[in-house]
């Protein structure tokens, strides 16, 4: 140090002013001030100094440095930190915890994490894939003469294909979504999203999911093979529809709803031949009614995660039309009734059809609509999963009883024609 700067010292601090008790005093006065005090404030009244120094000879010295600390390591930088944010008022949300109760308690540890992946404890997905399988193969049942028995066989294998391409297509999902499944509440703790599975483990899964679908569609008539493939890159894209449009339901729906086509050729009926324009009008109808009632139900389904995915930037028509939610499902419903019913009209269904069918769905659907609390997850969660059951019953019920009493009074005609010619 300089001998102008001691002089200084010596004049401006005299000996006596600095006894123990008082320089320990001071130091930690400036000290506190440096640290809590805003630095453009400490800027401006101490930038001038490259450091301030405070020197008493007889025996001490002391030096004070007004270099600002640096940031304390918890402190995090709002744009490039991916953390959640959290309120201050709410506890953070609760860790992982691995199931206790249902079927995936009873699984290996290893095991859980992909039995997740799939969604196997939450199967509604995969009734909602099934049901417009379901519908075709009714549909299409009566146009080709099927006995019960093959219906039924062919019922069952659509809802085996949905359970696992249900599962394949959570994991594709899960695949796309890894960055934006952490930011919202009901998803971030995924398998993928919490880091139970690796991105290549879940792509390895997936491809075995999807050669398990394979060897179901087989047992299919083999131009079954070709009615499906399409469906694959709906499956494969519809994640990216969340990106990019507010709309990515209506991808959904196109995406769930192309089993509607599929019991047709299923049951032999070959929908690209010119002899089947009324098999082809009715498939249409059939898909696009499917379409409109995977929109009405995802719609409430988005519901849930309305606040988390206007955070997270993700997109849905729940979103785009929060205010008239209630006014565009009325919309959805009556274009989903109205479809069904020609799908009735061409493949030439009868009354039991239109009043058990379409009128039991109509009513079920304008409950639904009207009951449903749009502000409540837990309502929304309870009509998503028991909506399935009843309008999808309603409706396959009534294409079921118009199936037998087609085919049982076919069966009387042919009775009665061969005892004439007898």
């Amino acid at each position: 140090m300089s001998a102008l700067c001691r002089q200084q010292a010596r004049l401006a601090l005299p000996r006596r002013l600095f006894s123990n008790s008082r320089i320990s005093s001071t130091l930690r006065t400036v000290s506190s001030t440096a640290l809590n005090a805003a630095q453009p404030v400490f800027a401006s009244k101490y930038g001038h100094h490259g450091h301030l120094s405070l020197t008493a000879y007889n025996k001490r010295q002391f030096s004070l440095t007004t270099t600002l600390p640096a940031p304390p390591p918890t402190l995090t930088n709002p744009i490039l930190d991916t953390t959640p944010p959290t309120s201050p008022s709410q506890p953070p949300p609760p860790p992982y915890q691995p199931p206790t109760t249902g079927l995936l308690s009873h699984l290996p540890a290893s095991w859980v994490p992909y039995a997740e992946l799939t969604r196997i404890d939450k199967p509604t997905g995969a009734y909602y894939l099934f049901f417009p399988c379901l519908w075709s193969t009714l549909l299409a049942a009566p146009l080709a003469s099927t006995p019960p028995l093959t219906v039924l066989g062919t019922s069952l294998l659509f809802l085996s294909g949905a359970l696992i391409m249900r599962g394949a297509g959570c994991a594709i999902n899960d695949l796309w979504d890894r960055n934006l499944d952490p930011h919202v509440a009901r998803t971030r703790l995924r398998p993928i999203a919490r880091g139970a599975i690796t991105p290549f483990n879940a792509v390895a899964f997936t491809g075995a999911q999807l050669l398990a679908g394979l060897a179901v569609l087989l047992q299919f008539p083999f131009q079954c093979f070709w009615y499906a493939t399409p469906s694959l890159l709906l499956v494969a894209t519809y994640p990216l529809a969340k990106r990019v449009t507010y709309y990515p339901q209506f991808v959904l729906g196109l995406t769930f709803s192309w089993g509607a086509i599929m019991g047709f050729p299923a049951l032999g009926v070959d929908l690209l031949s010119s002899t089947s324009t009324a098999a082809l009008t009715a498939a249409g109808c059939l898909y696009a009614c499917n379409v409109a009632w995977t929109v009405l139900y995802d719609m409430i389904y988005a519901h849930m995660d309305i606040k988390d995915d206007a955070k997270a930037g993700i997109k849905s028509i729940a979103l785009k039309h929060d205010k008239e939610t209630k006014q565009v499902l009325t919309g959805l419903a009556v274009v989903q009734i109205g479809l069904l019913a020609a799908a009735g009209v061409a493949s030439g269904a009868g009354p039991v059809f239109f009043v058990g069918g379409c009128g039991g769905a109509a009513v079920a659907l304008g409950v639904m609509i009207r009951r449903v609390d749009l502000k409540s997850v837990r309502d929304c969660w309870w009509w998503f999963v028991n909506g399935c059951w009843i309008t999808g019953g309603v409706v396959s019920l009534g294409l079921g009883a118009d199936y037998l009493v087609r085919y049982y009074g076919q069966e009387e005609e042919l009775n009665v024609v061969e005892k004439v010619e007898a």
